[in-house]
């Protein structure tokens, strides 16, 4: 849930932070011991101690140690994540963008089970009145009203999140508190000894770490929402999350070790701990806790694409804001892939958590793994010791590479289900990315200098019908001094252009998140005007706007002629007709890439027909644009020629 950034440390900012950050990692006692409890063949004392062991001792050092501690510090102008991390170093790591696409992807495609999971591990608590409750009508109703109002926003949700979460964690607290004190020996869980003797006394503690690991699957969430939130506030309210956590996690495993086998294997230890009079309840919590979750994942999605998008990793497609809330957005085709991928987990596991538990997790672990290696990078290019760097990812990559080997041994039981669909997002980012570079490294650029002559000249042929006042080019020349040979070939070759005015207008998108500048270069006075958008790449680029504002701002100071060059709209004070030229570069028909090239142009190709237009997606105005269509290669060389016989 975006909520706008929250960076001062302040008591409505902890609250509001406990409603946005913790959704998915706060809800992990609903499943996590009654996964182990599942894989465990012996629930003896020394079992149980390192169970818990294992998952105070990854939250400290995956969430608290790597997340809370280092990662935090990698704050790109206060925004976080791993496409962030990304633009932080990806001018010195070009490579770099291998990792973070497939890192993004993974993240999207496991946070898929995340409301299906949490929802169906709250609503299951109904069966220990009844065992017929029919789980999976009540969580499909859930979900599908969860998804179906995102559209309008979800404003008035997040206004309660802070407090139902800050309850829900109290809860935690409390309920773990009311077991320990009854088995206090619990606490013997603090000893990572008996973390090594659960792996390596346990037949099959190793592969145990699969559910440990769903202890912090939300970890990621903790650096992603760093920009809504602030590092203050997170940093603060993880210290009261993290001590929930581990309170209800010993509580749990006091309720184990109080408790027959046979009674512990029949119940889910997260309910079982709750007294009988407060069980409906805690219940109603915990659905809200779940949806909570949810509703952050959903939200993270639509910033992860919309960054995704700014940074050429995905097509162009519509976004909408659905309220005045700074950060809040909705993306249609996201939102429905989203919901139809959570039914088909909650039919194809049967609406059974365990059945999830045996999927979840195996894609973050990968996201997890990647931020590591962007963060490796970060840390040393930013003159880290190359030492403390080496230990960091020695470390950190043989934790995850663990849990992820672990977490392999989930492929078949369903973890497919979030590969497949992460291949399948890694294939459309790569193959976008990859062809945009592809396609780029066709432009041509000219020194400008050498063609104003040529266009003073055509801007006096009054031979030639004028086409518009003032004629808009988007450019991708970086520097003032260049042009795309595409525009003059528009301008002087295809039908020539004269005009009164002549705009050439650049957008970048820079590594700040919020940045939002202009600046103007004066390249032929009063006939040409270079104008340089440097946008963040969190906001949208409505270009029609801010040109519209840029054009304001210099008839306001005089630099500029923004009335009607002709004397009868002049009189009543019209404004001057702009028209934007949009060029589509297409590939020539007697021109072959290389065969694995062709084979990205003609995926590429295809994929764009699913996203929006150029000129929908800069926010033009569609009645004052024309589209061109020009050849890749503009003077390709002709390797064989005609003989004219005589």
């Amino acid at each position: 849930m975006a909520h706008g950034k929250i960076n001062k440390l302040s008591a409505a900012g902890l609250l509001i932070t406990l409603g946005i950050v913790y959704g998915d990692i706060g809800t992990s006692p609903l499943y996590v011991l009654k996964a182990i409890i599942a894989g465990s063949s012996v629930l003896n004392e020394i079992n149980i101690f390192g169970a818990i062991s294992c998952v105070i001792w990854t939250l400290t050092l995956q969430s608290t140690v790597k997340y809370i501690i280092i990662t935090l510090r990698a704050d790109n102008k206060g925004e976080g994540g791993i496409f962030s991390l990304f633009a932080l170093i990806r001018k010195r790591a070009k490579w770099a963008y291998i990792f973070a696409i497939i890192g993004g992807c993974s993240l999207l495609a496991d946070g898929i089970i995340t409301p299906s999971i949490t929802v169906t591990s709250a609503i299951e608590g109904l069966r220990i009145f009844s065992s017929e409750v029919k789980v999976i009508p009540i969580v499909v109703i859930i979900i599908s009203f969860l998804f179906f109002i995102q559209k309008f926003g979800a404003k008035f949700l997040g206004k309660s999140f802070g407090p139902m979460m800050f309850i829900w964690f109290l809860m935690l607290a409390v309920l773990g508190i009311s077991q320990i004190i009854t088995y206090p020996t619990i606490f013997h869980a603090f000893n990572p000894y008996y973390a090594y003797k659960f792996l390596t006394d346990n037949p099959n503690g190793f592969l145990l770490l699969g559910a440990v690991f769903l202890c912090t699957t939300g970890a990621e969430a903790l650096y992603s929402d760093l920009g809504h939130c602030g590092i203050k506030n997170i940093r603060i309210t993880w210290i009261f999350v993290k001590t929930a956590l581990i309170l209800n996690y010993l509580g749990q495993g006091a309720w184990i070790l109080s408790n027959n086998e046979g009674l512990v294997r029949a119940s889910n230890p997260f309910f079982a701990i709750m007294p009988s009079w407060f069980l409906i309840t805690g219940i109603i919590i915990s659905t809200i806790a779940a949806i909570i979750a949810s509703q952050a994942l959903i939200s993270g999605s639509f910033t992860l694409i919309s960054e995704a998008i700014s940074l050429n990793f995905w097509p162009k497609i519509k976004i909408k804001y659905p309220t005045d809330v700074k950060g809040q957005m909705y993306i249609s085709s996201i939102n429905w892939m989203l919901y139809f991928s959570c039914l088909f987990v909650i039919f194809y596991f049967n609406g059974e958590s365990s059945n999830m538990e045996a999927a979840y997790g195996l894609s973050i672990t990968i996201t997890m793994l990647m931020t590591t290696i962007l963060l490796g990078a970060f840390l040393h290019h930013h003159h880290i010791p190359k030492y403390l760097v080496a230990i960091f990812l020695l470390v950190y990559l043989s934790i995850e590479g663990s849990f992820l080997i672990a977490n392999l041994n989930k492929f078949i039981h369903g973890g497919w289900v979030s590969l497949f669909i992460a291949s399948v997002l890694f294939v459309v980012m790569y193959i976008w990315f990859h062809g945009r570079r592809i396609k780029n490294s066709f432009i041509e650029f000219v020194n400008i200098d050498k063609h104003l002559e040529v266009l003073k000249s055509l801007h006096s042929d009054e031979s030639i019908p004028k086409c518009s006042t003032n004629l808009v080019y988007i450019t991708r020349a970086n520097k003032k001094s260049e042009i795309e040979s595409k525009i003059l070939y528009s301008i002087f070759n295809k039908q020539p252009k004269r005009a009164d005015v002549y705009w050439l207008v650049h957008v970048a998108i820079v590594d700040e998140p919020f940045e939002m500048s202009y600046k103007v270069n004066q390249l032929i006075p009063r006939i040409l005007y270079r104008v340089d958008l440097n946008l963040g790449f969190k906001i949208q680029p409505r270009v029609n706007l801010y040109f519209k504002q840029v054009i304001q701002e210099m008839a306001a100071n005089n630099e500029i002629d923004i009335s009607s060059h002709y004397h009868s709209l002049r009189h009543f004070n019209i404004m001057a007709d702009f028209k934007f030229i949009i060029i589509d570069r297409i590939q020539n028909y007697d021109f072959d890439f290389a065969p694995f090239k062709q084979f990205v142009m003609d995926i590429y190709s295809l994929i764009k027909k699913f996203g929006i237009s150029e000129v929908r997606s800069l926010g033009l105005d569609t009645s004052n644009v024309i589209i061109e269509q020009v050849p890749l290669i503009i003077n390709q060389k002709i390797n064989a020629e005609l003989v004219r016989q005589k």
